[in-house]
């Protein structure tokens, strides 16, 4: 299985911080936030790796990585998304990188506590289709939430005024080589975006998408609220959290 790190957009909502930097370079706690995402894949096993970045100042994460030697890998990949497009239009660069292999996707924004091992091996056991990770939240209304039969997910409702769970979708998917077929089949939402949940969904139509509920603490960091959430959680964590 292979790794790919969607970085890119213009993170229009943490203004004026983003004028200046791409918003995944933006510290938390005492880390650039794009060492999150890298660490979850490496404890995960997961050591090829692709970093989808965009925008005025992607030559900057080359520039922080490099080939990747803070992590232990011999080789980081980039790639260049082109404009705002959406999730679904940035994992499509990532078709030659793949190769016919399977992925985990990871959003640049999203920090967790815990170490993804265990889903990544169960879904490398299933025998190909999606997996995606679950969380339970407070206020599910303000995102993704999906409806389960065991492992097995029926269906992903975004933003429900009467939530049917309290699991929200995170940005943590892993899907097996199809899934570029299924985005090349996508249409611009009403956004003018090709949405990932139109990927999720499609993987739900034909009965191959399973989970796994995340345990310990999840945020993203893509406000001005969730990057200080992001920034505290990982303090109060200790300083080891990058190697758990």
């Amino acid at each position: 299985m292979k790794g790919v790190i969607l970085a890119g957009g213009l993170g229009t909502r943490l203004h004026p911080l983003t004028r200046i930097t791409n918003k995944h370079l933006l510290p938390i706690w005492d880390k650039p936030m794009i060492y999150y995402p890298i660490q979850c894949l490496v404890n995960a096993g997961i050591k090829d790796i692709l970093v989808v970045t965009g925008g005025n100042n992607a030559g900057d994460f080359l520039k922080l990585l490099g080939n990747g030697e803070d992590f232990g890998l011999q080789r980081l990949n980039y790639a260049y998304q082109k404009g705002e497009g959406g999730i679904a239009d940035a994992l499509r660069l990532a078709e030659h990188f793949a190769d016919g292999d399977s992925i985990c996707v990871v959003l640049g924004d999203n920090i967790i506590e815990n170490n993804i091992a265990h889903a990544v091996q169960a879904f490398e056991g299933q025998g190909g289709g999606a997996r995606i990770l679950l969380k339970e939240v407070h206020d599910p209304q303000r995102f993704g939430v999906a409806e389960l039969a065991g492992e097995r997910v029926l269906g992903i409702e975004e933003k429900p005024a009467q939530p049917k769970t309290n699991l929200a979708v995170i940005g943590i998917y892993m899907y097996d080589a199809n899934v570029f077929d299924i985005v090349r089949t996508l249409k611009p939402s009403r956004r003018g975006e090709l949405e990932i949940t139109d990927v999720n969904n499609a993987y739900i139509q034909r009965g191959t998408m399973s989970c796994d509920v995340l345990q310990g603490w999840w945020t993203d960091a893509g406000t001005f609220e969730s990057l200080l959430r992001a920034s505290q959680l990982v303090h109060d964590g200790g300083a080891n959290h990058l190697e758990r």
